[in-house]
Protein backbone atom coordinates (compact mmCIF):
# COMPACT_ATOMS: atom_id res chain seq x y z
CA UNK A 1 0.00 0.00 0.00
CA UNK A 2 1.05 3.16 -1.17
CA UNK A 3 1.80 5.46 2.10
CA UNK A 4 -0.45 8.42 1.88
CA UNK A 5 2.06 12.12 1.84
CA UNK A 6 0.87 15.47 2.17
CA UNK A 7 0.11 17.28 -1.64
CA UNK A 8 1.66 20.42 -1.08
CA UNK A 9 4.59 19.74 0.36
CA UNK A 10 8.05 19.71 -1.37
CA UNK A 11 10.84 16.91 0.05
CA UNK A 12 12.09 19.53 2.43
CA UNK A 13 8.73 20.12 3.94
CA UNK A 14 8.07 23.36 2.94
CA UNK A 15 4.81 24.36 1.21
CA UNK A 16 5.49 23.75 -2.77
CA UNK A 17 2.43 24.02 -5.67
CA UNK A 18 1.39 20.41 -6.91
CA UNK A 19 2.89 20.00 -10.33
CA UNK A 20 0.05 19.08 -12.80
CA UNK A 21 2.04 18.85 -15.96
CA UNK A 22 1.78 14.84 -16.22
CA UNK A 23 -1.91 14.97 -15.40
CA UNK A 24 -4.30 14.47 -17.76
CA UNK A 25 -7.13 16.96 -19.02
CA UNK A 26 -10.36 15.81 -17.97
CA UNK A 27 -13.82 17.00 -17.04
CA UNK A 28 -13.84 17.56 -13.23
CA UNK A 29 -17.01 18.27 -11.39
CA UNK A 30 -17.03 19.18 -7.39
CA UNK A 31 -19.84 20.05 -4.99
CA UNK A 32 -19.48 21.71 -1.90
CA UNK A 33 -22.45 22.41 0.82
CA UNK A 34 -22.47 25.01 3.69
CA UNK A 35 -25.02 25.31 6.23
CA UNK A 36 -25.95 28.34 8.37
CA UNK A 37 -28.03 28.31 10.44
CA UNK A 38 -30.65 31.21 10.92
CA UNK A 39 -32.05 32.16 14.88
CA UNK A 40 -35.76 33.01 14.92
CA UNK A 41 -35.26 36.73 14.09
CA UNK A 42 -34.09 35.94 10.83
CA UNK A 43 -36.47 33.17 9.78
CA UNK A 44 -39.61 35.46 10.79
CA UNK A 45 -37.79 38.43 8.61
CA UNK A 46 -37.63 36.00 5.49
CA UNK A 47 -41.70 34.48 5.99
CA UNK A 48 -41.44 32.64 2.73
CA UNK A 49 -39.80 35.59 0.67
CA UNK A 50 -36.62 37.03 -0.13
CA UNK A 51 -35.10 38.65 2.35
CA UNK A 52 -34.12 42.03 2.09
CA UNK A 53 -31.94 44.10 3.95
CA UNK A 54 -30.37 47.59 3.44
CA UNK A 55 -27.38 46.04 1.81
CA UNK A 56 -29.83 44.12 -0.47
CA UNK A 57 -31.54 40.77 -0.87
CA UNK A 58 -29.48 38.53 1.07
CA UNK A 59 -29.88 34.91 -1.34
CA UNK A 60 -29.39 36.39 -4.39
CA UNK A 61 -26.39 38.77 -2.98
CA UNK A 62 -25.02 35.23 -1.62
CA UNK A 63 -25.39 33.52 -4.78
CA UNK A 64 -23.59 36.41 -6.65
CA UNK A 65 -20.28 36.38 -3.77
CA UNK A 66 -19.99 32.61 -3.75
CA UNK A 67 -19.87 32.74 -7.81
CA UNK A 68 -17.57 35.22 -7.53
CA UNK A 69 -15.24 33.97 -5.05
CA UNK A 70 -15.39 30.45 -6.59
CA UNK A 71 -13.42 32.46 -9.89
CA UNK A 72 -10.89 34.12 -7.41
CA UNK A 73 -10.06 30.76 -5.49
CA UNK A 74 -6.37 30.56 -6.61
CA UNK A 75 -5.75 34.08 -5.49
CA UNK A 76 -7.19 33.38 -1.89
CA UNK A 77 -5.34 30.24 -1.41
CA UNK A 78 -1.85 30.62 -2.11
CA UNK A 79 -0.99 27.18 -3.88
CA UNK A 80 -4.26 26.44 -5.61
CA UNK A 81 -3.95 26.52 -9.67
CA UNK A 82 -6.03 29.32 -11.05
CA UNK A 83 -8.92 27.38 -12.89
CA UNK A 84 -10.99 28.30 -16.01
CA UNK A 85 -13.85 28.16 -14.75
CA UNK A 86 -16.74 26.29 -17.25
CA UNK A 87 -19.81 26.18 -15.15
CA UNK A 88 -20.25 27.62 -11.32
CA UNK A 89 -23.78 27.27 -9.78
CA UNK A 90 -24.68 28.18 -6.11
CA UNK A 91 -28.13 27.84 -5.05
CA UNK A 92 -29.56 28.11 -1.21
CA UNK A 93 -32.81 26.92 -0.09
CA UNK A 94 -34.18 26.89 3.43
CA UNK A 95 -34.96 23.96 5.41
CA UNK A 96 -35.95 23.93 9.13
CA UNK A 97 -34.43 27.29 10.38
CA UNK A 98 -31.39 26.61 8.58
CA UNK A 99 -30.01 27.88 4.91
CA UNK A 100 -28.47 25.37 2.82
CA UNK A 101 -25.62 26.60 0.38
CA UNK A 102 -24.82 24.15 -2.88
CA UNK A 103 -21.96 24.96 -4.97
CA UNK A 104 -21.30 22.92 -7.80
CA UNK A 105 -18.30 23.78 -10.27
CA UNK A 106 -17.18 22.33 -13.71
CA UNK A 107 -13.63 22.69 -15.27
CA UNK A 108 -12.26 20.33 -17.92
CA UNK A 109 -8.59 20.75 -16.69
CA UNK A 110 -5.58 18.91 -15.05
CA UNK A 111 -6.31 19.74 -11.78
CA UNK A 112 -9.71 19.65 -9.49
CA UNK A 113 -12.30 22.06 -8.46
CA UNK A 114 -12.57 21.52 -4.66
CA UNK A 115 -11.36 24.16 -3.71
CA UNK A 116 -13.55 26.40 -5.51
CA UNK A 117 -16.51 24.29 -4.80
CA UNK A 118 -15.62 25.24 -1.01
CA UNK A 119 -14.33 28.92 -1.17
CA UNK A 120 -18.04 29.36 -3.02
CA UNK A 121 -20.26 27.61 -0.47
CA UNK A 122 -17.98 28.87 2.23
CA UNK A 123 -18.09 33.24 1.09
CA UNK A 124 -21.65 32.38 0.00
CA UNK A 125 -22.27 31.69 3.98
CA UNK A 126 -19.99 34.67 4.92
CA UNK A 127 -22.35 36.70 2.74
CA UNK A 128 -25.25 35.49 4.86
CA UNK A 129 -23.66 36.18 7.79
CA UNK A 130 -22.71 39.89 6.92
CA UNK A 131 -25.95 40.59 5.71
CA UNK A 132 -27.99 39.38 8.40
CA UNK A 133 -25.85 40.14 11.11
CA UNK A 134 -28.29 44.00 12.00
CA UNK A 135 -30.76 41.35 12.72
CA UNK A 136 -29.15 38.54 15.40
CA UNK A 137 -25.49 37.83 15.93
CA UNK A 138 -26.74 34.19 16.75
CA UNK A 139 -26.37 33.66 13.37
CA UNK A 140 -23.82 30.19 13.01
CA UNK A 141 -22.17 28.59 10.13
CA UNK A 142 -22.43 25.48 11.29
CA UNK A 143 -20.69 22.95 8.64
CA UNK A 144 -18.95 23.48 5.31
CA UNK A 145 -17.88 20.34 3.40
CA UNK A 146 -17.11 18.70 0.10
CA UNK A 147 -20.04 16.92 -0.93
CA UNK A 148 -18.56 15.08 -3.93
CA UNK A 149 -16.03 15.56 -6.81
CA UNK A 150 -15.03 13.91 -10.38
CA UNK A 151 -13.03 13.31 -13.31
CA UNK A 152 -9.65 13.38 -11.42
CA UNK A 153 -7.54 10.23 -9.97
CA UNK A 154 -10.00 9.21 -7.50
CA UNK A 155 -13.48 10.06 -7.36
CA UNK A 156 -15.19 10.54 -3.94
CA UNK A 157 -18.46 11.58 -2.16
CA UNK A 158 -20.51 11.33 0.33
CA UNK A 159 -22.67 8.51 1.38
Amino acid sequence: MKKKTLSHVDKSGLPSMVDVSEKKITERIARAQAIVFLPKEIIQAIAGKELITKKGPVFQTAIIAGVMAAKKTHDLIPLCHPLGLEDCQVEIALRKGEAIINSRIKVTGKTGAEMEALTAASVAALTIYDMCKALSHHIIIKEIKLVSKSGGKMDFAIA
